[in-house]
């Protein structure tokens, strides 16, 4: 693995700069020829070498960034981290939302979150511990003359003196991953990341309004008190939780769960840490239609808040996987309609697949070992037609219809459940 520094140095000469802007978007069928006809030009190895890293970066990075990747620099590590911008949108409105006029981005990467705030006309203290990362922050957040980027350590960095002053709010994206020659390796426990996570809640309980990302994989009672913790997806990726702190928390909501989409946004949220009444949501047979809900949903622990809001039950009161018996359109789940429920037996599933012909088979599981790709393969699909098996388990009242709770419990059954999407 390259140095990130290697990568970078030669780039933020004049003849790098030029030769980068020169060289055009990344050519990933034939980047042995772009390096040898830009060595046949007489440029350097290491420079040409550098070059082509950040054009192939730059082309990674458009889906993050948009346009705005032509124009920026990336490490590997940065990138990898970095806030998609129409997600680091959403941090910087919650703070020009709070009248939040200078923040401190504290651990700010390549500078995404920075760009964001800075867009809103926010001021912007931009901290970065790696100087690499620093140096390229300092490149990329150039056209914003309200921020400034300074190489320091956050956690021995004095607030009150910064040279904009003190900042009214701060943002924190910590390092959650370690590099080494092997390749980076995601760190899960909060007070290994740089900074802890005590670290932030020792700002918050000075009162400052603090926003920080994290993976969306914490666990919910690793989240600290008095806080709100928002799930978000971005097109059906879980990217990030974050916690709000004191002004740039929403009174009355604990958890929250945001979908963004082509479309749009939606978000369910919940005053409680935990839902109370989960306990009591109805757990039913599998009706006319199955939903699955977004990633955000069932990482924030929303899942029987949304059936109630669909008016939908649970399939199983450990499976997030609901069902009801008219469809009701949301943008915080999949619908699917449902054609057949099949028992779990190969033979059967087998007998179905050559029955009707189907030859692309999609296969979804939740709460079951089963592999996909091994199940695939003793099914034998051929032929023309497609179909998309939901393997999973149900548990059925004694009483239908009420909650799933009581007595000697719901019974218990292994299903396939065959369904289409609805459009």
């Amino acid at each position: 693995m390259r140095n990130e520094a290697t990568d970078i140095a030669p780039l933020l000469t004049a003849e790098g700069s030029r030769l980068l802007e020169a060289v055009g978007p990344y050519d990933a069928t034939d980047p042995l020829g772009a390096a040898t006809r830009l060595r046949a030009e007489g440029h350097d190895a290491e420079l040409v070498a550098a070059v082509l890293t950040q054009a192939r970066l730059r082309a990674r990075a458009r889906e993050k960034f948009g346009d705005f990747a032509g124009r920026m620099l990336f490490t590997r590590a940065g990138l990898e981290q970095a806030t998609r911008l129409r997600v680091a949108a959403l941090h910087a409105r919650r703070f020009a939302a709070a009248g939040l006029e200078h923040v401190a981005d504290l651990g700010c990467g390549i500078g995404a979150d920075a760009l964001a705030l800075a867009s809103l006309d926010r001021r912007v203290t931009a901290v970065e511990l790696d100087e690499t990362t620093a140096a390229v922050a300092t490149l990329n957040l150039l056209p914003f003359p309200e921020v400034t980027v300074l190489h320091a350590d956050v956690q021995s960095l004095d607030l009150a003196a910064l040279p904009a002053g003190p900042p009214d709010g701060v943002w924190l994206d910590p390092a959650r991953r370690t590099t080494s020659t092997s390749g980076t390796r995601r760190i899960f426990d909060p007070e290994a990341f740089s900074p802890p996570l005590s670290f932030v809640e020792a700002l918050a309980g000075r009162g400052l309004p603090v926003g920080v990302k994290l993976g969306p994989g914490i666990p919910h009672e690793a989240v600290p008190a008095g806080c709100e913790a928002q799930w978000v997806s971005d097109r059906g990726d879980v990217v990030e939780a974050v916690l709000w702190f004191n002004a740039v928390a929403r009174p009355g909501v604990r958890r929250a769960a945001l979908v963004l989409s082509e479309h749009g946004s939606a978000e369910l949220t919940s005053p409680e840490d935990h839902d109370p009444a989960h306990a009591d949501a109805v757990v039913g047979p599998v009706g006319a239609y199955l939903y699955e809900p977004d990633g955000a949903v069932i990482r924030a622990g929303l899942v029987a808040d949304l059936a109630r809001q669909l008016g939908a039950r649970l399939i199983h009161p450990r499976i997030a996987y609901l069902t009801s018996d008219e469809l009701v359109r949301t943008p915080l789940a999949r619908a699917y309609r449902v054609r057949e429920v099949l028992p779990h037996t190969v033979k059967v599933l087998k007998r179905w697949v050559r029955e009707h012909e189907v030859g692309t088979l999609e296969i979804k599981k939740r709460g079951t070992d089963v592999t996909p790709e091994e199940l695939r393969r003793r099914l034998a699909p051929k032929g023309p037609g497609r179909a998309t098996l939901v393997v999973t388990r149900t548990a059925t009242d004694p009483a239908p219809g009420s909650p799933g709770r009581g007595g000697a419990g719901p019974a218990e059954q292994r299903v396939v459940i065959v369904v289409e999407t609805v459009d």
